[in-house]
């Protein structure tokens, strides 16, 4: 009789650790270079900026091994290394605009990641099972849109730089729309678990198409009215496109149906052909996208211009860090952070930011092939498909490919709300693959005791 052992798939966690003292050393080698370059010493704070990074990154790897031994390995050291080379540039903003400690934005940065950092910590521990957050699917709905339209309310919102996306409480600013990303994930991926079958399974075949009935179409067309009426009332281009783009993603992955892209798309054009043709700030935006250059656009296409021509004197390897003028390009700190590393990084330190977000996503997709119910599998698509569409869009609207959007880059930009709802992602992606990563035996486990929490 033969006799089969089961096998025990590996944590990979000192493998993730290995990764992370890798990540963490090149930011921290950066960081000293920048000094080096500009001030001709290592800066004062290297131990403060350096060291802190890697406590908050190492008590997120400690909580994996506790937590979550089976997590992906890759995604906290990229999310790492990310973070740190956007403080490293953030700090080098500093240093052109000779920022003091008070006034240090890489500082405030470092306290953001804290905070995102503890948000993350606060998901692996607190959501058990990532299948219970599909009980508050309407709950995250309801959330969501009301985040959306939080910055809406007089006395609250804040309109800056034509866009009204922030809102202000006493000294400090948030942009809830970054909040609401995750929510309305989570409520796309709970609603489309239950409705897909309806929404894959009946229709009718044109050209080769497997089209939806008329009912069904309501979803798709709720939330392109919806992302509709974001762009109308706070003029936020990249909230809408992400907001929708994020939905019909999430929709192919629930149905496998090709028709629901090609609807996408054709909504998508239609409502892009409605809002360039009613609204001022977008022909703005698409007029910069198309006649940079001329001279009744000088002022309104100085940020973008600046931008472009930092990024052609990088060249192909840069001019090295603290050797160029990123601090011409205004804000570039946030909005304008991808072209700051092409300058003093050169284009292949942008092929290498984008490979690190493509290996970001790539782990995300993979945790959703892995991970064995269909909730998991489109929150773990839908969170990353959100980082792709944001990077595509901010990094297409610096590089002229399309429009300007306000979108920030992940990790890399200034900036708390985003710095903090990326972090967040990664803590339900790390939550997700565990489940994903996990034997059999220890899910089932897991369920049981997820099943005798909720009965209680």
């Amino acid at each position: 009789m033969a006799l089969v052992t089961p096998v025990v798939p590996p944590t990979r966690r000192n493998v993730e650790l290995v990764l992370l003292l890798f990540a963490i050393a090149v930011a921290e080698a950066a960081y000293a270079i920048v000094g080096l370059t500009v001030q001709g010493a290592v800066p004062r704070d290297w131990w403060l900026v350096g060291g802190g990074l890697a406590l908050l990154v190492l008590c997120v790897h400690g909580i994996l091994r506790w937590r979550a031994r089976y997590a992906d390995p890759v995604i906290l050291p990229i999310a790492t290394v990310l973070n740190g080379l956007g403080l490293v540039m953030i700090h080098r903003l500093d240093l052109a605009h000779h920022f003091n400690k008070s006034t240090s934005l890489a500082t405030r940065q470092l306290a953001w990641s804290a905070i995102g950092v503890a948000c993350a910590i606060a998901v692996i521990v607190y959501v058990r099972d990532h299948r219970s957050l599909a009980r508050y699917t309407y709950t995250a709905m309801i959330v969501g849109f009301g985040l959306l339209l939080l910055p809406l309310l007089p006395g609250l919102g804040q309109d800056i730089r034509g866009a009204r996306i922030w809102i202000a409480v006493g000294p400090l600013s948030f942009q809830p729309g970054e909040i609401a990303k995750i929510c309305l994930a989570l409520f796309f991926a709970g609603y489309l678990v239950t409705a897909r079958d309806s929404l894959s399974l009946v229709g009718r075949r044109f050209v080769g198409l497997q089209l939806p009935r008329g009912r069904d179409l309501g979803p798709i067309l709720l939330a392109w009215a919806a992302s509709l009426g974001v762009l109308v009332l706070e003029s936020d281009l990249g909230t809408s496109l992400l907001f929708f783009g994020l939905f019909v993603a999430v929709l192919y992955v629930a149905t496998e149906r090709t028709s629901w892209i090609i609807i996408g798309m054709l909504l998508f054009a239609g409502g892009a052909v409605l809002a360039w043709s009613l609204f001022s700030h977008v022909q703005v935006r698409v007029d910069i996208w198309l006649h940079p250059f001329d001279a009744a656009n000088a002022a309104t296409a100085y940020q973008p211009v600046q931008g472009w021509f930092g990024m052609a004197s990088g060249g192909l390897l840069g001019t090295g860090l603290g050797q160029g003028r990123p601090d011409l390009v205004p804000f570039a700190q946030s909005d304008f952070i991808v072209a700051a590393m092409g300058e003093e990084l050169g284009l292949a330190g942008v092929f290498a930011l984008l490979v690190l977000y493509g290996m970001l996503v790539e782990r995300g997709l993979r945790t959703a092939i892995g991970v064995r119910d269909g909730f998991g599998k489109l929150l773990a698509a839908g969170l990353a498909f959100s980082i792709a569409l944001q990077v595509f869009v901010v990094v297409g609207g610096v590089t002229r490919l399309i429009p300007l959007t306000g979108l920030t880059t992940p990790f890399l930009a200034y900036g708390g709300s985003s710095l903090v709802s990326n972090w967040i992602v990664v803590g339900l992606l790390l939550r997700i693959s565990d489940s994903a990563r996990r034997p059999p035996e220890s899910v089932s486990v897991a369920t049981e005791e997820v099943a005798q929490v909720v009965a209680a």
